[in-house]
C-alpha cells in the first residue's frame, strides 16, 4: 500500500469535486441570495487542499489494488462529506454549527435524506440547489464518475469500482472495459434525471424545483426544497411521477443499460430480483392501504393515493412524504421502517441490506429447513436459474450479523446520549439504511438531537452507503499487514 499514491488519488479527486461547487455560484447571482462568495471560499479551501496532496505525489504511479481502493472508498467518502460541509458554514445568518454541517453534508452525499434544518423553503436558493444536488452526486457515487476520467490521467479504476457498486454481485461490468461501464452507468444516470426533470416540469413544477426534485429523486435521496416535501405541492401527477421514478431508480442500473442496448423490457420481468421487488411493494401496499380504510385514516382515494406513494417512499429508502406517516394507527409505521430494511435492488441507487440479499436469505433458510427433512440432500441455493456459489451465501450471512451487530452497538450509543427507544431505534435504522424520515422527537428533523448523537449516525450514514464491510475491513489487523 502506497501512502503516496492515496494521497494523489485524494487530493486528484478533492479538486475534482471542487468544481461541483461552482453551479451554485450560478445559482447564487441569478437569484442575487449574496452567497456566491461562500461557494468561492469553499471552492479555495478545497482545491488549495487537493493541490497540497496531489502536487507533491503526483509522480507516484501504480495499479491499484483491491486493499487500496477499500482505503480510497472510505477516505474519499469521509473527505468529501467534510468538504462538502464548508458552504454549509460559511454562508452567514444560515450558517450550521461544525456538526450540523457535517451531518447535513453525510446525508446528502450518502442520499440518506435525514435533514437538521427546519424553514428549509426560507433558505437561499443557492443553499437549497447545494443540498439537492450533493444527493445527485452521491447517488451513483462521486468515485464511479472518477473512474471514468481517472484511467485517462494514468491511473486503474477497477478495485474503487468494485468497492462503491452495491450488492453482493460486484464483479460484473456492463461492458469489457471499466471506463466504458462508468459512464455507461452515468448516461443513464443523467438521462432518467432529464426524464424526471422534464415530467415534474411538465406536471406543473417551476424550473427550480423540478431540477432539485429530480436529482434527489433518481438518486433515492429525499431531500426536498420544502419542509412538508412532495406534500406541498398537493398533486396526485407530481406523486405519481415521483413513485414511477422511485422504483425505476430502485432497480438495477444494469437492467436499465440492457433496455437500452436491446430495445426491450422483458427482461425487467424475468429478473429475479426486480420481480421481487415489485411484488414486495405491491403487497406492502394493499396491505397499507386497507389499514388506512379501515382505521378510517383516509376516504378511499386518499387512502389509495398516500398509502401507495408512502409505501414506494420508504421503502426504496427514499423517504419523501405526502403524509406523517409516524402519525398512522397500529403497526404501519412500524412495519414502513422494517421494509425500509429491505431497500432497493443490487446496483440501483437505493439503500438497506439490497434486495438480493434477502432473496438469499430466505432461500438458505427454506434449505436448511428441508435439510432438516432429508439431512443427505444436496440442496442448491438458486436465484433464477442460476446456482448460487457457497461463497456468496456465506458473506450474505456475514453481513447479515455485522449489519445486525452493528445496529444494536449504535442503537445503544444514541440512546446512552439521552434519545429515547422509539427516537433512537428508527434514526439509527433510517440512517444505516441511508432512509431519512424518523420517529419520535426525530419525526419533523434531526436538529433537536444530541451532538453526539448526530456523530454516531453519521458513521451510521457512511456504513450503510459503503455497504459496512468496506469500512470495517480498515480495522482489521490483517488489512494493515504486508
Amino acid at each position: 500500500m502506497s501512502l503516496r499514491m492515496i494521497l494523489r488519488i485524494l487530493g486528484l479527486l478533492l479538486m475534482l469535486f471542487s468544481l461541483t461547487m461552482m453551479p451554485p455560484i450560478l445559482i447564487s447571482l441569478l437569484y442575487a441570495d449574496g452567497l456566491w462568495d461562500a461557494f468561492a471560499t469553499a471552492i479555495a479551501i478545497t482545491v488549495v487542499t487537493g493541490a497540497l496532496m496531489f502536487l507533491p505525489n503526483r509522480n507516484a504511479r501504480r495499479e491499484l489494488r483491491t486493499r487500496d481502493g477499500f482505503l480510497i472508498a472510505v477516505l474519499f467518502w469521509s473527505v468529501l462529506a467534510l468538504f462538502g460541509s464548508l458552504p454549509l458554514m460559511l454562508t452567514g445568518a444560515d450558517a450550521l454549527s461544525i456538526t450540523d454541517a457535517v451531518f447535513e453534508s453525510f446525508s446528502g452525499l450518502t442520499t440518506t435524506g435525514a435533514t437538521v434544518i427546519t424553514g428549509i423553503e426560507f433558505l437561499p436558493k443557492s443553499i437549497l440547489y447545494y443540498r439537492q444536488q450533493l444527493q445527485w452526486l452521491g447517488g451513483m457515487g462521486i468515485v464511479v464518475l472518477a473512474v471514468a476520467i481517472l484511467p485517462t490521467l494514468g491511473v486503474g479504476g477497477m478495485a474503487l469500482y468494485r468497492t462503491e457498486i452495491p450488492g453482493p454481485l460486484k464483479d460484473s461490468k456492463l461492458t469489457p472495459r471499466i471506463t466504458e461501464t462508468a459512464k455507461a452507468l452515468w448516461y443513464i444516470y443523467a438521462s432518467l434525471t432529464i426524464a424526471c426533470f422534464l415530467a415534474y416540469f411538465a406536471a406543473g413544477m417551476d424550473w427550480f424545483d423540478a431540477l432539485g426534485h429530480s436529482f434527489s429523486t433518481v438518486a433515492i435521496g429525499g431531500f426536498s426544497t420544502y419542509d412538508t416535501s412532495i406534500g406541498y405541492f398537493d398533486s396526485a401527477a407530481i406523486e405519481l411521477i415521483c413513485a414511477g421514478f422511485l422504483i425505476v431508480s430502485a432497480m438495477s442500473f444494469s437492467l436499465h443499460f440492457v433496455a437500452w442496448r436491446q430495445r426491450s423490457v422483458t427482461h425487467y420481468f424475468q429478473d429475479p430480483e426486480a420481480r421481487f421487488l415489485m411484488l414486495f411493494l405491491a403487497g406492502l401496499t394493499v396491505i397499507t392501504v386497507i389499514s388506512l380504510w379501515l382505521s378510517g385514516q383516509y376516504g378511499t382515494a386518499m387512502g389509495l393515493r398516500h398509502g401507495f406513494f408512502e409505501v414506494v417512499s420508504i421503502a426504496t429508502t427514499s423517504g419523501f412524504a405526502v403524509a406523517d406517516f409516524s402519525a398512522w394507527p397500529g403497526a404501519l409505521p412500524f412495519l414502513l421502517f422494517v421494509a425500509a430494511f429491505v431497500g432497493g435492488c443490487s446496483g440501483s441507487t437505493g439503500g438497506g441490506m439490497k434486495v438480493i440479499r434477502i432473496i438469499l436469505i430466505l432461500k438458505q433458510g427454506m434449505r436448511e429447513v428441508m435439510r432438516l427433512i432429508h439431512p443427505s440432500a444436496v440442496i442448491a441455493v438458486k436465484v433464477g436459474k442460476v446456482s448460487v456459489p457457497d461463497g456468496i451465501a456465506q458473506a450474505v450471512w456475514g453481513f447479515f450479523s455485522a449489519y445486525v451487530m452493528l445496529f444494536f452497538l449504535m442503537l445503544v450509543g444514541v440512546m446512552a446520549t439521552g434519545v429515547d427507544q422509539v427516537t433512537a431505534w428508527s434514526s439509527v435504522a433510517s440512517a444505516l439504511n441511508n432512509l431519512g424520515p424518523a420517529l419520535g422527537d426525530a419525526s419533523a428533523n434531526y436538529g433537536d438531537l444530541p451532538m453526539a448523537a448526530k456523530w454516531i449516525l453519521v458513521v451510521a450514514m457512511l456504513l450503510g452507503r459503503l455497504e459496512i464491510f468496506t469500512v470495517l475491513v480498515l480495522f482489521t489487523p490483517a488489512f494493515w499487514r504486508r
